[in-house]
């Protein structure tokens, strides 16, 4: 139980990092612009935040989801469900082509190079990375978020050691950069909804991929209240050195450049990978969902909608961070209330069904483990457990069977190659009995 909770912590935090304070004009905008107060929205921002990934990766494992509508359609009306189907959709476009005035952004600041460089080598990477194997790339980039953590730890500590002479007037500086919402809880509040709905598509898919709620739900809470530990550190550290980063538009890499300059040359490239990795999340989930029933077309929406995101890149990362953010904060808080209202009303259906997937898995691994006896009245029972469950027989067997394998073959002490998981996965029925 706890690697798979350590799994799907580090990765609700690789997904969230990208588009979250890669950069730190997000951070500045909706915290340290409302000065040291804005540390206290940090906090909220990160509560709720823990509570809608717990509640995400929960609902994504209990209806074991392939992509976000079908949890949509099953949580909610049909109208309700159609509306936030159009939200994420919008989402994902509008943080699209945000993340590509941000790689702009970011190239002009550390190189002197003008936005359209960083912009268009970010838009080629994007388009080539839509005709290869997107869980490889993902993987490869994912593997910078520690990276982006260190830095962040890095950052903050200097800062620790090396505070401003004159704190008071630290407060007087942060409020000089706009925000685009007040007071400071009502921005902590839509920060956590833009957050939510920003990641809403990859998450449910996560969270799909686990057979346990309750360890989906564990997972969430985790990985939301280290998000939160970052999100704080890097709140501080921004207000801290406010009189450094004011006006900058890649206020991170700002703050590199004081502590080192070797460090802001690297810093540069992991903020890169960062945007990188959402820039082709989010156009590659519009592509997929676009072209949803119509495979065929997915290269097509997908070279399109990154093709127009990026003429509207163009009007400027800050200035489109302050106009679209917000928007997408509120749309993201009537998704959070959706989902709370259907945990309050199934949370017992929810519970009952995770302990009843448990016993199905003990079973499974039973079953396929080679020293262990499983007999015709373990067969009945998990058959009558699987018919129980509000997923379908074959999907949930899919399910059981790819994680119960998964684990013996991980598992040196046993007998179980790969090999015979790959057997068993052409000829296993859920319900016969070990011979």
């Amino acid at each position: 139980m706890l690697k798979r909770v350590i799994s799907i912590t580090l990765a609700f935090i690789g997904l969230l990092v990208g588009a979250g304070f890669a950069t730190g004009q997000e951070t500045i905008q909706y915290f340290v612009s409302h000065g040291s107060i804005g540390i206290a929205g940090a906090v909220l921002a990160g509560l709720l935040i823990s509570i809608g990934g717990m509640l995400s990766l929960q609902l994504g494992s209990y209806f074991l989801a392939d992509e976000h509508n079908e949890v949509f359609q099953d949580i909610s009306k049909k109208w309700v469900a159609r509306f936030m189907d159009v939200s994420v959709m919008i989402t994902l476009f509008s943080l699209g082509f945000v993340m590509l005035a941000g790689a702009g952004s970011t190239f002009n600041q550390q190189f002197g190079w003008p936005t359209w460089v960083g912009s268009t080598v970010m838009l080629a990477l994007v388009i080539a990375s839509g005709f290869l194997d997107i869980n490889k790339v993902s993987n490869v980039i994912g593997a910078l978020t520690p990276a982006m953590i260190i830095a962040v730890i890095i950052a903050f500590t200097y800062m620790m050691f090396n505070l401003p002479d004159d704190l008071s007037s630290l407060n007087d500086v942060a409020v000089q950069a706009e925000s685009p919402i007040s007071p400071w809880w009502l921005s902590a509040i839509n920060y956590a909804g833009l957050v939510e709905i920003m990641a809403i598509s990859m998450v449910l898919v996560i969270g799909g991929s686990y057979l346990d709620p309750r360890e989906s739900s564990l997972g969430g809470l985790v990985g939301g209240i280290a998000y939160t530990v970052l999100l704080v550190m890097i709140s501080v550290t921004l207000f801290l050195g406010a009189d450094k980063v004011e006006g900058s538009s890649v206020p991170n890499l700002t703050l590199f450049e004081e502590i080192h300059p070797v460090m802001a040359i690297i810093a540069v490239f992991i903020v890169y990978a960062m945007i990188y990795n959402s820039a082709i999340g989010m156009f590659y989930a519009l592509g997929r969902r676009l072209s949803a029933g119509k495979q065929s077309k997915f290269r097509l929406y997908f070279i399109i909608t990154t093709l127009v995101g990026y003429a509207i890149s163009f009007i400027g990362f800050g200035s489109l961070m302050a106009k679209v953010y917000p928007i997408l904060g509120y749309l993201g808080l009537l998704l959070i209330a959706v989902l709370v209202i259907f945990y309050l009303r199934d949370r017992r259906k929810i519970a009952s069904e995770s302990k009843r997937r448990n016993k199905i898995r003990d079973l499974a691994y039973r079953k396929h483990h080679p020293d262990k006896e499983f007999t015709d009245d373990h067969a009945a029972e998990m058959e009558k457990l699987m018919g129980d469950s509000q997923i379908s027989d074959d999907y949930l067997s899919d399910a059981v069977q790819e994680e119960v394998t998964d684990s013996l073959v991980q598992d040196d002490s046993v007998d179980f190659s790969e090999e015979d998981a790959e057997q068993l996965r052409d000829t296993d029925t859920p319900d016969s009995a070990k011979s």
